[in-house]
């Protein structure tokens, strides 16, 4: 989502207010500035000013969401990052998406509000790991989700996202052994669709969606029996969610496994008068905007990633005051690891924005 809607000018007594906002530095994150309106309008200014475009991803606090210049999955972003004539991209997602936009756009200077705002999907597979891993299947194809980190790429054959993987396992030989990593969840959905044998996964997880477990699917489903289910396929429930379409526990019209972007066409398409998401509540803000007539429920209301919540209003103000905290790739694990985004964007659907 674009931010197009008229914005009160910044006058001098919300300059005055703004200039008062002082962060705190804790142990969850930066804190003591409020979402405010003097904040929203000092954010764009700051960003004007240092000509920088704002992008969020749509996991993160709504308010971050709202004042960003545009909303979506990880990849989705990155692409627009290579493509806006700015200067600076400010990126409010956690750091190997701000790696993926450096790669992406390396003359551009890419920040991100707090560098320590990791992933622990991410962090479930490291190079080292990775490069002993090749060494057991020499002549494989090593397929990585985007959500890793540079050096990880760096050593992929080819990238792909949750809304593509399924496609990009499918454009490889079948006779050629896959590994594919690091999400165990997205690769059982894909070795499901592909049928394919050869395909090896890596037991890696995003610890907020593998939380979201097969038990509340099955509750919140039979509570709700005229509800389509939205579920990502990073979920630990996506198999629950087959097996109860399979026994006709929920019409198999109304399970949907999609991606964040694939939520949001999904949205505006269905027919139903509720819908439960499975995946992080920060979709539900994105999901609401998209369909305001439609009930959208969290199947796990506690499945809020604290990660994504550490790009708080306050880290977004200190990065564009300060100018921090920005990210760096190595030029060689940066030209290796586009290669391996480049080429699933051959293949197409790179991944849904906004």
């Amino acid at each position: 989502m674009s931010i197009t809607s008229d914005r009160p000018a910044v006058t001098e007594s919300t300059a005055s207010a703004a200039a008062d906002m002082q962060w705190i530095d804790g142990p969850g994150g930066f804190t003591g500035v409020e979402p405010t309106l003097e904040w929203a309008e000092e954010v764009r200014r700051l960003a004007k000013a240092r000509n920088a475009t704002l992008l969020a991803h749509n996991y993160e606090l709504p308010a971050i969401q709202d004042v960003a210049d545009h909303v979506g999955d990880s990849l989705a972003l990155s692409r627009i990052a290579a493509e806006v004539d700015s200067d600076e991209i400010v990126f409010c997602g956690v750091h190997f998406m701000a790696e993926t936009a450096k790669i992406l756009s390396p003359d551009k200077r890419v920040l991100i509000p707090d560098a320590r705002a990791g992933c622990s999907l991410a962090d479930s597979i490291t190079a080292d790991e990775l490069r002993a891993w090749k060494d057991e299947f020499p002549d494989a194809m090593v397929v990585s989700y985007v959500n890793t980190t540079a050096e990880v790429k760096g050593l992929t054959d080819i990238c792909c996202t949750s809304s593509n993987a399924v496609d990009v396992v499918a454009s490889i030989d079948p006779d050629r052994d896959v590994l594919f990593l690091p999400d165990q969840f997205l690769g059982a959905h894909v070795k499901r669709e592909t049928g394919r044998d050869n395909i090896h996964i890596w037991a890696g997880e995003c610890h907020v969606h593998a939380g979201i477990n097969g038990d509340e699917l099955t509750e919140q489903a039979a509570a709700h029996p005229d509800a389509d289910l939205f579920i990502h396929p990073e979920c630990g429930c996506a198999t629950s969610a087959l097996y109860l379409a399979g026994e006709g526990a929920v019409p198999d019209d109304r399970v949907k496994i999609l991606s964040t972007g694939g939520m949001i066409d999904a949205a505006r398409e269905t027919g139903a008068k509720q819908v439960l998401v499975a995946t992080e509540i920060g979709m539900l803000h994105q999901l609401r905007k998209a369909a305001p007539g439609i009930d959208f429920q969290a199947v796990n209301d506690r499945a809020s990633c604290p990660y994504m919540k550490m790009i708080t209003p306050a880290a977004l103000l200190r990065a564009l005051r300060e100018g921090r905290d920005e990210v760096f790739v190595a030029d060689d694990v940066a030209a290796r690891a586009r290669q391996s985004v480049e080429r699933m964007i051959s293949i197409g659907n790179p991944g849904s924005g906004e």
